[in-house]
């Protein structure tokens, strides 16, 4: 039987509900839980422990480096006062900095939640020495769901993708459905995927089950080496024409972590798109100066 630790770095609203997840759910057999604020910490502790399951938790992140996969999710979340998740960068860049103390040595497979996700999951791959292989920033599979969710409405049928920045300028793929969507309709579903998380941020505080529901997806394709295709942001070297930076494409993941890149063709609407997602993710990652 394949056992798994799971270390989840930050363990407030979506790293919490990630561990209570992953225990109810199987999917990991130890949990190492870190965060700076020990009474949140403890009393997360404490609450996965009321639901009576069995599991070994350590709170010394010098065991996270002997942990399968490791989820970095400490910082400032967004919240209302926050227009993008690209603004977060100057307030979370320090949470990173000091994760990556617990990252050396590490060998399994990093999952980057901190906004802004892109940008923090290049940092942490080049200033923990982690292979990019190794290093999944999560968001484009939520957004992905965020745009089936937009197509529904829309009486659209297809299989949703969003790739490029997890953020004011992700790519929904609307070549890939089966049915043509003009132009029009397409900025207008834009637009209103780039403001979906502000929906929830502004009427409960934050976003809490479709990123951990989607996290937890995350964690099981790893544990169980699925090697399933899903959108997440990898490091690239020339995919899409893009290198030094980490962005949303079409993945194999498996517990190896970044197993293969996929390059689809895109529509000039999309190429356009993405072409600004990288442009823009490329710039905050050379700000970083590694």
């Amino acid at each position: 039987m394949i056992m798994t630790r799971l270390a989840i770095l930050g363990v407030g609203r979506i790293g919490g509900e990630t561990a209570y997840l992953s225990t109810i759910l199987g999917l990991a057999d130890e949990l190492v839980l870190f965060d700076t604020a020990k009474s949140l910490l403890d009393a997360q502790i404490l609450d996965l422990s009321h639901t009576g399951i069995d599991i070994g938790i350590e709170t010394d992140w010098n065991q996270v480096k002997d942990a399968d996969i490791c989820v970095f999710s400490a910082g400032i979340p967004r919240n209302p006062g926050v227009r993008t998740r690209a603004d977060l960068l100057s307030a979370n860049l320090p949470a990173a900095k000091v994760c990556t103390q617990a990252l050396q040595g590490f060998s399994g497979v990093l999952i980057t939640v901190t906004n802004p996700m892109d940008i923090n999951n290049y940092y942490l791959c080049r200033s923990s020495g982690l292979e990019p292989r190794q290093c999944i920033g999560f968001g484009g599979d939520l957004d992905s769901s965020r745009f089936g969710l937009a197509l529904r409405t829309h009486g659209i049928e297809g299989t949703p993708w969003v790739i490029g920045e997890h953020g004011e300028h992700q790519v929904p793929l609307f070549s890939r459905l089966s049915t043509p969507v003009q132009e029009q309709l397409r900025d207008e579903i834009l637009t209103g995927l780039c403001t979906a998380s502000m929906e929830v941020i502004k009427g409960k505080g934050g976003t809490v089950f479709g990123p951990a529901w989607h996290l937890a997806k995350l964690i099981r394709i790893i544990a169980r080496d699925e090697r399933a295709c899903l959108s997440c942001s990898c490091i690239l070297d020339g995919e899409y024409g893009f290198s030094q930076c980490s962005l949303g494409v079409p993945a194999i993941i498996g517990k190896e972590g970044v197993l293969s890149i996929k390059e689809w063709n895109l529509d000039a609407w999309e190429g356009e798109k993405m072409k600004n997602a990288g442009t823009f993710v490329m710039g905050l990652c050379s700000y970083l100066g590694i």
